[in-house]
C-alpha cells in the first residue's frame, strides 16, 4: 500500500460532519465566472455587503446611543427601569443570532434570511420611530409602540447578525483565501466607522435640533431607520452577482442533540452493570459518528471557561446606560466643543480603532521581549482587572459630582431659602423650638439667603409660622410646607406693608442635565415669555410664578416678551448645564425693564472630561479580553464547532445584559455603591477565571487529529515523523 494514500485518506476527518444521509445531488452546470472589482481577485458581490454592513451598524448603533436618554425623558421612565429596559433590549439582540444562525442553515439559507429579518428590522425602525412622535397618542401608546418596535428591531438585528459575515465569506473562491482574509478586515472596518460615524451624530440629531418644542427623538430614531432602508436596498441590488450556497443544516442543533442523546442515554444506562466509558460523551457512540463526538469533547472545554465571562459584558455594556446617566450630570462644555451626554459613547469605537494595533505591535512586543508569557488566558485575566478598575474610576467620579450637588432632603425635612423682593430689608426668623436659630440675619432688597436652610419637620407635612420685621412693622405668617421638598419664601411689598408667599422649587438636581428655569412676574400686567421659536410661557401678573421649563445651555441676550401694551427683551445671560434658576422681572426707574437672576441650584461643575480615563480603562480591557477571547476559542476547538462557538460567546453577552438588568432593579443602591458593586463582582469573577485558567491545558493543534490518527504507531518509524512534520505544517 502507498502510504501517502493513507494519508490522504486521514484529511477527509477534518470536513464537517453531518449526522443525516443526504442523497446524492444532480451534477450542477458550470458556473459564471462572478464579476470582480477591477479585475482583482475580489468579487464585486462584496462591494454590496460592506456597504449593508456599514448602514446597518449606523443604523443600530445610532438608535441605541440616544435610547436610555428616550426611555427617561420621553416615556418618564425612571434610571433604574430605564437601566432594566436597556438592557433588556441588549440581551435580545444577543440571543435572537441563534434564531437567525438557525433559520439560514436549516430553512432559509443566508441571502434570504438577510432580507426577510431585514424587513422586520425595517419595520421595527418604523413603529420605533412613530412611538417617538409627541403627536401621536399619549404615554401609553408611546410605551407600546416602543416596546413592539425594540422586539421587532432586536429580532432582525439578532437575527441577521450571524448571516451577513459568513454570506460575504461565501463569495470567495477557496483558492482566494488571502482576499477573503483581506475582506473580513474591511468588514470589521465597516462595523467600527458605522458604530463611530452614528454614535456622534445622532445625539446631535436629538439635543441640537428641537421639534414639538422639545428633543427630537423622532428624527434620532428616524435617521437610523433610514439607513436601515438603504441597507436592505444595496444588499438587494446585488441579488443576481451573489453566490447563493443552499443551507447545509445547522451544527448548533447537531451539537445540542449529540450532548442531549448522551446525558439521556448515559441516565437509561445507570446500572452497575453497564461498563463505564472514558467520557459522558462517549454515550453518543450508539447514534452519532466519532468525529462529531471528539469536536463536541474538544468544545465543551472551552466552553467551561465561557462560564465567568458574562460579568465582564455586564460591565461593558453599561456605557450606553449607567455611564451616559452619569454624563447628564456633568459639564459638557469642552471649551471647543459642547457635547451632548450621549456622545461619549463615541469613545469606545475611537478607542477601538487605536488600541488594536498599539497593542498588537507595541505593548505585547514590548512584554514578549521582556521574556514575559503573557498567554491568552492571562491577556483576557488582565481586560477583566482593567474593567474593574475602570468602574473604580466611575465610582470616584460619582461620588465626587454627589460633593458638588446641592444636599437631598430626607424624611422629616425640608430645605427653605427666603427671597426678599421689598424696598428695604427684612429679617425673617422661624417660630419654633428647634428652627429658631435659622434666618437669623437680616435680607437686604433684592437678596436672598446665601443658600437654602434645613428645617426639620416633626410629621410628614406641618405648618411653619415666621416672623417678618420691616421698617418699625413686626408680622406674623403661616406657610404649609411637606417633607423631602425645597421651597422659596417670597417677601413682597403690599402697600405700606409686606406679605409672602411660600413657593415650591424644583427638586435639589435637574434630572437631564439641561437648564431649568422660571419667572416670578412683578409687574402689573401678564408677560409672555418666549425663550425659543417652539417654547413661551405666560407669567401672571402681580407676582405670578409661573412652572419649570427647561431650555438649551448657552447665552440668552435677549429673550422676547410682550405685555398686552408693551414689546421689550430680557437679558438672561448664560444659562448653564444642570442648574435652575428664577428670574424676578423688575421694573425699575431708572433702568426700566429688567430681570433679577437667582440661581436655586448651581450648575453641573465637573467635566465630562473626567469620564475619559474610565473609557480608556474599559476599552484597553475590551481589547485585551474580547478579541484575544474569541482568538483563544477558535484555536482551542475544530474548525467545525467555530459557528457553536460564535453562539455561546454571543449567548455570555447576552446573559451579561441579564446580570445589570438584575441589579439595577433589586438592588436598591445609590450609584457610586452600584459601581462598587459591578467591580468587586468582577474582581471575584477574575479570580475564579484565572484559577480556571492555571489548570487548564491549551491544546495544540495536532492533538485535534481523528481517531485514525491513534493507530499511527502501527506503521513503521519513517512514515511517523512524515506525518508528524505534515501535521505541524
Amino acid at each position: 500500500m502507498n502510504p501517502f494514500q493513507k494519508n490522504e485518506s486521514k484529511e477527509t476527518l477534518f470536513s464537517p460532519v453531518s449526522i443525516e444521509e443526504v442523497p446524492p445531488r444532480p451534477p450542477s452546470p458550470p458556473k459564471k465566472p462572478s464579476p470582480t472589482i477591477c479585475g482583482s481577485n475580489y468579487p464585486l458581490s462584496i462591494a454590496f455587503i460592506v456597504v449593508n454592513e456599514f448602514c446597518e451598524r449606523f443604523s443600530y448603533y445610532g438608535m441605541k446611543a440616544v435610547l436610555i436618554l428616550y426611555f427617561l425623558y420621553f416615556l418618564h421612565w425612571n434610571e433604574d427601569t430605564s437601566t432594566s429596559i436597556y438592557h433588556a433590549f441588549s440581551s435580545l439582540c444577543y440571543f435572537t443570532p441563534i434564531l437567525g444562525a438557525a433559520i439560514a442553515d436549516s430553512w432559509l439559507g443566508k441571502f434570504k434570511t438577510i432580507i426577510y429579518l431585514s424587513l422586520v428590522y425595517v419595520l421595527g425602525h418604523v413603529i420605533k420611530s412613530l412611538g417617538a412622535l409627541p403627536i401621536l397618542g399619549g404615554q401609553v401608546v408611546h410605551t407600546v409602540l416602543s416596546l413592539i418596535g425594540l422586539s421587532l428591531i432586536a429580532l432582525g438585528t439578532g437575527g441577521i447578525k450571524p448571516c451577513v459575515a459568513a454570506f460575504g465569506g461565501d463569495q470567495f473562491e477557496e483558492k482566494h483565501a488571502e482576499e477573503r482574509t483581506r475582506y473580513f478586515s474591511v468588514f470589521y472596518l465597516s462595523i467600527n466607522a458605522g458604530s463611530l460615524i452614528s454614535t456622534f451624530i445622532t445625539p446631535m440629531l436629538r439635543g441640537d435640533v428641537q421639534c414639538f418644542g422639545e428633543d427630537c427623538y423622532a428624527l434620532a430614531f428616524g435617521v437610523p431607520g433610514l439607513l436601515m432602508v438603504i441597507a436592505l436596498v444595496v444588499f438587494a441590488m446585488g441579488s443576481k452577482i451573489y453566490n447563493k450556497p443552499p443551507p447545509e443544516g445547522n451544527i448548533v442543533a447537531q451539537v445540542f442533540k449529540c450532548i442531549w442523546f448522551a446525558m439521556s442515554n448515559r441516565f437509561k444506562n445507570r446500572s452497575g452493570d453497564i461498563p463505564k466509558r472514558q467520557h459522558w460523551l462517549d454515550w453518543a457512540a450508539e447514534k452519532y459518528p466519532k468525529q462529531l463526538i471528539m469536536d463536541v469533547k474538544a468544545l465543551t472545554r472551552v466552553l467551561f471557561l465561557y462560564i465567568p465571562l458574562p460579568m465582564f459584558w455586564a460591565l461593558l455594556d453599561q456605557q450606553g446606560s449607567r455611564w451616559t446617566l452619569q454624563a447628564i450630570r456633568m459639564n459638557r462644555n469642552l471649551g471647543f466643543f459642547v457635547l451632548q451626554p450621549d456622545q461619549m459613547q463615541v469613545l469606545n469605537p475611537l478607542l477601538v480603532l487605536i488600541f488594536i494595533p498599539l497593542f498588537d505591535f507595541v505593548i505585547y512586543r514590548l512584554v514578549s521581549k521582556c521574556g514575559i508569557n503573557f498567554s491568552s488566558l492571562r491577556k483576557m485575566a488582565v481586560g477583566m482587572i482593567l474593567a474593574c478598575l475602570a468602574f473604580a474610576v466611575a465610582a470616584a467620579v460619582e461620588i465626587k459630582i454627589n460633593e458638588m450637588a446641592p444636599a437631598q432632603s430626607g424624611p422629616q425635612e425640608v430645605f427653605l431659602q427666603v427671597l426678599n423682593l421689598a424696598d428695604d430689608e427684612v429679617k425673617v426668623t422661624v417660630v419654633g423650638n428647634e428652627n429658631n436659630s435659622l434666618l437669623i440675619e437680616s435680607i437686604k432688597s433684592f437678596q436672598k439667603t446665601p443658600h437654602y436652610s434645613k428645617l426639620h419637620l416633626k410629621t410628614k407635612s406641618q405648618d411653619f409660622h415666621f416672623h417678618l420685621k420691616y421698617h418699625n412693622l413686626s408680622l406674623y405668617t403661616e406657610h404649609s410646607v411637606q417633607e423631602k421638598n425645597w421651597y422659596s419664601l417670597v417677601i413682597r411689598e403690599d402697600g405700606n406693608s409686606i406679605s409672602s408667599m411660600m413657593v415650591k422649587d424644583t427638586e435639589s438636581k435637574t434630572t437631564n442635565g439641561m437648564t431649568t428655569v422660571r419667572f416670578v412676574n412683578t409687574l402689573h400686567k401678564d408677560v409672555n415669555i418666549s425663550l425659543s421659536t417652539d417654547t413661551s410661557l405666560n407669567v401672571g401678573e402681580d407676582y405670578g410664578v409661573s412652572a419649570y421649563r427647561t431650555v438649551q445651555r448657552g447665552e440668552y441676550p435677549a429673550v422676547h416678551c410682550r405685555t398686552e401694551d408693551k414689546n421689550f427683551s430680557l437679558n438672561l445671560g448664560l444659562l448653564d448645564f444642570g442648574a435652575a434658576y428664577l428670574f424676578v422681572i423688575t421694573n425699575n426707574t431708572n433702568q426700566g425693564l429688567q430681570a433679577w437672576k437667582i440661581e436655586d441650584i448651581p450648575a453641573n461643575k465637573m467635566s465630562i472630561a473626567w469620564q475619559l480615563p474610565q473609557y480608556a480603562l474599559v476599552t484597553a480591557g475590551e481589547v485585551m479580553f474580547s478579541v484575544t477571547g474569541l482568538e483563544f476559542s477558535y484555536s482551542q476547538a475544530p474548525s467545525s464547532m467555530k459557528s457553536v462557538l460564535q453562539a455561546a460567546w454571543l449567548l455570555t453577552i447576552a446573559v451579561g445584559n441579564i446580570i445589570v438588568l438584575v441589579v439595577a432593579q433589586f438592588s436598591g443602591l445609590v450609584q457610586w455603591a452600584e459601581f462598587i458593586l459591578f467591580s468587586c463582582l468582577l474582581l471575584v469573577i477574575c479570580l475564579i477565571f484565572s484559577i480556571m485558567g492555571y489548570y487548564y491545558v491549551p491544546v495544540k493543534t495536532e492533538d485535534m487529529r481523528g481517531p485514525a490518527d491513534k493507530h499511527i504507531p502501527h506503521i513503521q518509524g519513517n512514515m511517523i515523523k512524515l506525518e508528524t512534520k505534515k501535521t505541524k505544517l
